[in-house]
């Protein structure tokens, strides 16, 4: 039992470490179009989704019952073992999460997340200890699905909102009434976002307290200081680390107008809030770049960049195998210890390399000067992915008034070569 207590401890450590790096990794980047549209300020918003995702934390756990009752059938796997699976599942998702932040690279929170799980699972019992049904309709699908929904909402929202703004078209700054707007839609994907990440940490940890039997295997809902704990993390991670991420944001979306970035939140909001109440695990960061390129498209003038898009949707694909094969080599070290009789030397093994890893791309990313080439920013990317043109061909109704003027002036002038007189 003393065993079984130090590994859970360790789980728990890690998931809300996890949890931690989940918060600078992602959350920053549902304030991704305020800063660039100057509607707020990014200490402000760094601050204001932190205090959000917190709040957002404590609305539901149906994403939480998923991981928890539903991916990893947990009935078919020994208590003694399953705690040191979750334990090298976990340092999957997190090597990759720190690598991807270090270097740049559009990934996924929640998907490592996904990864590492399947991938320890598979290394430790096999496929029998996954339910598939419940990866595929909760997991996959949504990820394939909700960018491309998130998308085609933006779209539809930003034509809406430039057809009733068409008469400020000619006014520079005609639209900022959107800018207030903004920070009320910013706001909800902030808290979608707590509503649904956070979740993700409560889930593995309730996991892991039922494979111990500290808690029944007939419910599923995560304990009051399991929801207080993952809120709290997620939290701390959006402010302390989320500058470092939004700092570069308004670099790839410095062509977001308030009108689209107002269509696009809302979208993604919509999309999250959704999604949460029906138990799906979704990636915030794909559906916030859904959004983004759905409202780009929602412009006059505007085309798809299939070269951005194509390596956006390749880093995409590549998260959830790259943990997964993280997760099973520490999982392997698992195996091998306790087949050879000792116990949770594996574990300890796995922690050692896990800290040793983390310091070393910690102090690594402390080297480099923060910029748009070590701060991962793929929401900030997918802004690059729409070209839109700074001379867009002009509406119906403008090609009415450029004929009246056009018109008008030719009588002005007719009238001043007759000298006024028509008779």
């Amino acid at each position: 039992m003393e065993t079984a207590a130090l590994v859970v401890a360790l789980v728990i450590a890690l998931a809300l470490f996890f949890d931690f790096t989940n918060g600078f990794h992602d959350t920053a980047n549902a304030m991704a179009t305020p800063i660039a549209t100057g509607a707020l300020k990014p200490k402000t918003a760094v601050a204001l989704a932190a205090i959000l995702n917190l709040v957002g934390a404590f609305l539901s756990t149906e994403v939480a019952k998923t991981i928890s009752g539903g991916m990893i059938r947990e009935d078919q796997i020994a208590g003694t073992v399953f705690p040191s699976l979750v334990f090298a599942g976990l340092i999957g998702a997190i090597t990759w999460n720190m690598l991807t932040w270090l270097l740049g690279l559009p990934s996924s929170s929640s998907h490592a997340l996904f990864g590492g799980l399947i991938g320890a699972t598979l290394v430790g019992i096999g496929a029998q200890g996954i339910d598939f049904g419940v990866v595929v309709s909760k997991v996959v699908l949504p990820a394939l699905l909700a960018p491309l929904t998130a998308g085609i909402i933006a779209y539809v929202v930003t034509k809406i909102a430039y057809v009733v703004t068409r008469r400020y078209d000619g006014k520079p700054d005609g639209r900022d009434g959107f800018r207030w707007g903004q920070i009320f839609t910013s706001s909800l994907v902030a808290l979608a976002h707590g509503t649904n990440d956070a979740q993700k940490t409560m889930g593995v940890i309730t996991l892991a307290l039922i494979a111990v039997g500290w808690q029944s295997s007939e419910h599923h809902e995560p304990q009051l200081w399991v929801i207080f704990s993952a809120a709290a993390a997620i939290a701390l991670g959006t402010y302390v680390g989320g500058w470092r991420i939004i700092r570069t944001l308004g670099r790839g979306l410095t062509d977001v107008k308030p009108a689209q970035g107002f269509s696009a939140e809302t979208s993604t909001a919509a999309t999250i809030l959704a999604s949460s109440h029906l138990g799906f695990a979704l990636s915030t960061t794909q559906v916030a770049s859904g959004s983004v390129i759905g409202s780009g498209l929602g412009r006059r003038g505007s085309e798809v960049r299939w070269r951005t898009v194509g390596r956006i949707f390749v880093g995409w694909l590549l998260t959830l195998p790259a943990a997964g094969a993280v997760g099973a080599l520490a999982a392997l070290l698992v195996v091998w210890s306790q087949s050879l009789g000792l116990g949770v030397l594996g574990v300890v093994i796995d922690a050692v390399i896990a800290v040793a890893i983390i310091l070393f791309l910690f102090r690594r990313s402390r080297r480099d000067e923060v910029h748009a080439g070590n701060a991962m920013s793929e929401v900030a990317e997918s802004g690059l992915a729409v070209k839109v043109d700074e001379n867009p061909p002009p509406t119906p109704r403008q090609r009415r008034v450029m004929s009246e003027k056009a018109r008008r002036k030719a009588e002005a002038k007719r009238q001043a070569a007759t000298g006024g007189d028509d008779k």
